[in-house]
């Protein structure tokens, strides 16, 4: 376990509890690696990878983000497969050294695209999937808080991900265009509130996302309208994280100018059903299925390859900002994190 902050944490709290593995802490901040060592015993603890690495098979990499790139790619040179949380890689070129390192060697490299283990999210796909939903129209999800503000990338780069990650879970695929609509509230560098727009292929639905550090609520939402029907994933609720609406709009007759004439509208309700879902914690979801990808030479079903696609909307974000709205994701190779904002 490379890091030892917020995500660290968790992660050896979940790989402390997995049979047959031996965790090393690796963290070098000698504060951080005595309190591990004090909550966990029986982990073992080093200041830097070249100590240990000899004796490691895989590492686990929550360090900050601009560390991921380097630090990845240093484990996957040592021949240790790696799971990487996101985003995999704060610039396209450092993603696509990590992805090609690891193609190089054989090794398994998985980004920690967390919600895509996430049993409510696998539910809402196997909905989508079935038809029930019909036709999806769009996707909308909302991540917002209060806090926690971070000192070296945008809101986008911090929440987005999990976001682009999961409307790309969704429909199957990964954006071409983004457009983004940002702004710089508190401090004086980087975006704390944010609107993406993510379009994909021909004839596909788009997701908008929405991101903020400064919002009194806490949400974590995920809205899937159907030309049948529609479906909101909570992730917060403890008893219903997965409604379908049996709602819509019947299509009316258009006016000879194309225009909808509003009084023509038909407006559909029906029952709304809470899903059962058997929920486990994501993350124990995630981890064991990178120990199970490592023991078995299973590709992971959040691959280096999805960390990178990723990274470059999120690198295609940037470049949206700095020409003021939108950009094509295939001509970010160069994205790095910006601190040019738009303001709305």
């Amino acid at each position: 376990m490379i890091g030892y902050g917020y995500w660290g944490r968790n992660h050896v709290r979940i790989l402390a509890g997995l049979p047959g593995l031996h965790v090393t802490v690796i963290e070098n901040r000698p504060d951080a690696l005595r309190e591990a060592q004090q909550r966990y015993p029986m982990v073992a603890g080093a200041s830097s990878l070249d100590e240990v690495a000899h004796v490691l098979d895989a590492v686990v990499i929550a360090t900050p983000p601009h560390a991921h790139g380097p630090v990845g790619l240093q484990a996957l040179r040592a021949g240790l497969h790696a799971l990487v949380e996101k985003p995999l890689a704060t610039s396209v070129r450092d993603a696509a050294a990590l992805v090609d390192a690891a193609n190089d060697t054989g090794l398994t490299l998985m980004v920690g695209h967390t919600f895509e283990y996430n049993a409510a999210v696998q539910k809402l796909k196997q909905t989508i999937s079935s038809g029930e939903l019909g036709r999806v129209l769009y996707i909308d999800t909302a991540r917002l808080n209060l806090g926690r503000y971070q000192g070296d990338c945008n809101v986008i780069w911090d929440l987005a991900p999990h976001d682009i990650s999961i409307a790309s879970y969704l429909l199957g695929e990964f954006p071409r265009k983004v457009s983004v609509w940002a702004q710089r509230n508190v401090g004086r560098h980087h975006a704390d509130v944010a609107y993406l727009r993510l379009d994909f292929g021909e004839g596909s639905a788009p997701a908008f996302i929405h991101v903020s550090w400064l919002d009194p609520n806490k949400v974590r939402r995920i809205t899937v309208v159907g030309d049948r029907k529609m479906a909101v994933c909570n992730d917060l609720s403890d008893t219903e994280r997965l409604r379908i609406y049996d709602v819509g709009v019947a299509t009316p007759e258009l006016c000879g100018s194309g225009a909808i004439d509003a009084a023509n509208v038909a407006y559909r309700t029906g029952d709304i059903t809470s899903r059962r879902v058997d929920f486990v914690e994501p993350l124990l979801v995630q981890d064991s299925h990178f120990i199970d990808c490592v023991r078995t030479g299973r590709r992971p079903d959040t691959p280096g390859e999805s960390g990178l696609a990723v990274v470059r909307v999120l690198a295609a974000t940037d470049e949206a900002c700095r020409s003021g709205g939108t950009a094509l994701v295939e001509r970010t190779d160069e994205g790095e994190i910006a601190t040019a904002e738009v303001a709305l």
